[in-house]
């Protein structure tokens, strides 16, 4: 099986030559999570559930 191609985003927040980013790419069951210095190191991958569940965490606290 090979790896799906991963379209990366950054926070709006982020200005446009702003380097240190968290950068996010969805896929229709996980969420990849990267650091933007560092494109081709390592990432985190979610399940989508547990990304939607840590998002929720952050609205209540």
């Amino acid at each position: 099986m090979t790896a799906p191609t991963l379209t990366w985003f950054k926070s709006s927040y982020s200005g446009a030559n702003e380097p240190d980013c968290v950068e996010v790419a969805l896929t229709s069951t996980e969420i990849h999570i990267r650091d933007s210095k560092t494109a081709d190191g390592d990432r985190l991958t979610l399940p989508a559930a547990t990304w939607t569940r840590f998002l929720d965490s952050l609205r209540v606290a």
